[in-house]
């Protein structure tokens, strides 16, 4: 206990004199920090730099001062586009994840202890040399006895307390940050905290990234032009993870594919490809498609790499998205409202009349701009600009499809200038909303909402007697003006809605026997009685009973 304090308290001196440095010293004096920890403000302050930066360039600074933990949070909020300021977004996106590896002694240990034999039992080959090495983690290149080439993912040593203690702290400073600033309060800090340290937890357990992987490794079995590595699950665990090697040239490395003789125009369109049908026809996407988690294999195909950081859609999103897409490229302010609305992101507080109007603003912009001059990416980040300003909730996995999309756009459009991300999507989200009129999806959503409609009857009479025991129990007077007045005009409308259907039925029973009788030509016989004409007296008696009864109440 002790000994965590005291991380503790060195962390906060830490983060207070990178922040000092440059140029935050502001903030550490609004937050107190010092005072919080009955620490003298004097320990470990520096003067600020005077070297002129730009907020993002010192943003930028103070997170890569703060090291591996800072830097994986810094990437994580680069893809909140709706909360964060371009401008810092774009310093954001440059920080690197590169770190010195930690000794293969230390590797050694881990994957003994977490697989319980030793490293020449288990494996043929284990290089001690990483391939990469991250904040979180570093990859070894190894054989197993069965002579399949695998990559080694084993986690950092103790890298799981450090993020722990830095989420710890950073979730209390944005808690204190918007209680004294307006600004914390208008960007969600706190939210930002939230989301990216959740994000951040998950990356921790590989187990999840293994189920991930398993499943896109699922979804492209069909694919001929994508591969995602095999994970080896009898090698894994939450601080390592065993998959299939990968030998291809990264995205990030256009001499070397030129050099190879690949078609750049055949790769873009392989990507745009695999992320339009991971995102509109799976539902589950790769949200990190930058170079270096992209090769491209011998065979023209590519493969992903790293899947700590996935997106999912589930079906209504899905529609909804496929809608907003073909609202964009149609330049309609009304079908991307309804689309938005659908979604259910906006609340009873956004203003429907001014956010049409910006939207009208936003559609403006791209109304004299060719389509295939129109940035995909760009227009969704835009919409969720807006989004922003009206504080529509967006769901992450949503800013991760825009995120994603931008990063693919701007990978293809180095590879081929003239591709369009736009008109390629829109078979995409034109197949999808297709799709929901299938007789057989329309069956089947028809029979989930039957079921659901069932159950809501079954439960009806236990959910009213709950709330007329509730109601007895806090003796609640109901005083409403007129409510007889009320009571008796939902009964004239009741009663007007059973004449018209009424009407209806009789229309439709009498039309259906006077055409059946003349199809045959003879008397419409059933068990040689004539029902036409006892039906047409039955019909005719319901009808002047209805009529009279509703006319004798007086509410018609």
């Amino acid at each position: 206990m002790i000994g965590r304090r005291i991380r503790h308290i060195n962390r906060y001196r830490d983060i207070a004199v990178a922040l000092t440095r440059h140029g935050f010293g502001f903030v550490v004096e609004e937050l107190d920090i010092f005072h919080l920890l009955s620490i003298p403000a004097r320990l470990g302050l520096t003067a600020p730099r005077t070297d002129k930066k730009t907020l993002g360039e010192r943003i930028r600074g103070v997170i890569e001062e703060l090291g591996p933990t800072f830097i994986k949070l810094g990437q994580l909020a680069s893809t909140r586009s709706d909360l964060i300021p371009q401008p810092i977004m774009r310093e954001l996106e440059k920080l690197q994840d590169d770190v010195s590896p930690f000794s293969f002694e230390e590797v050694r240990q881990i994957v003994e202890s977490e697989l319980g034999l030793g490293l020449e039992q288990e494996f043929e080959s284990f290089d001690p040399v990483p391939v990469a090495a991250a904040s979180i983690g570093q990859v070894h290149l190894a054989v197993l006895q069965t002579g399949e080439r695998v990559a080694v993912k084993v986690q950092r040593p103790a890298i799981s307390d450090t993020i722990r203690t830095d989420l710890s702290i950073l979730q209390n400073l944005s808690v204190l940050a918007e209680a004294r600033f307006e600004w914390a309060k208008r960007f969600q800090i706190r939210a930002i905290m939230d989301n990216v340290g959740q994000s951040l937890t998950e990356e921790l357990d590989y187990s999840i990234e293994a189920r991930n992987t398993e499943t896109l490794y699922r979804q492209s079995a069909r694919d001929g032009s994508v591969r995602i590595p095999r994970v080896y699950t009898d090698y894994c665990s939450k601080i390592l993870l065993t998959t299939e090697y990968m030998d291809g040239i990264k995205l990030n490395r256009p001499d070397q594919l030129a050099a190879m003789g690949y078609d750049p125009k055949r790769i873009a369109e392989t990507l745009v490809q695999a992320m339009l049908k991971q995102i509109f026809i799976d539902g589950f996407f790769h949200a990190d498609p930058h170079p270096g988690n992209l090769l491209v294999l011998p065979d023209h195909t590519l493969a992903f790499l790293d899947f700590g950081m996935v997106g999912r859609l589930d079906p209504e999103m899905k529609r909804h998205f496929a809608k907003l897409i073909i609202a964009l490229m149609r330049q309609s302010t009304n079908g991307i409202v309804d689309a938005v609305l659908r979604m259910r992101l906006a609340t009873e507080e956004v203003d429907l009349a001014q956010l049409r109007r910006d939207i009208d603003r936003l559609r403006d912009k791209y109304v004299q701009v060719p389509l295939s001059a129109i940035s995909l990416g760009e227009a969704v980040t835009d919409l969720l600009g807006v989004a922003y300003r009206h504080r529509i909730r967006i769901p992450t996995d949503f800013i991760l499809v825009g995120k994603s999309l931008m990063t693919v756009e701007g990978l293809v459009k180095q590879l081929d200038p003239q591709i369009n991300m736009m008109r390629i999507a829109e078979p995409f989200g034109s197949k999808l909303l297709l799709e929901q009129y299938r007789p057989g999806k329309i069956a089947e959503s028809f029979k989930e909402e039957l079921a659901e409609f069932a159950e809501l009857l079954l439960h009806a009479p236990k959910h009213v007697k709950d709330v007329i025991n509730t109601l007895k129990k806090s003796r609640i007077e109901f005083a409403i003006p007129d409510l007889d007045k009320l009571f008796q005009k939902l009964d004239r409308i009741i009663n007007r809605i059973s004449f018209s259907i009424v009407l209806l039925s009789f229309s439709i029973i009498m039309s259906g026997l006077i055409i059946g009788s003349s199809l045959n030509r003879q008397a419409s016989l059933v068990w040689h009685i004539p029902a036409l004409e006892i039906g047409f007296f039955i019909a005719i008696f319901l009808f002047v009973w209805l009529i009279h009864a509703i006319f004798k109440s007086g509410r018609f």
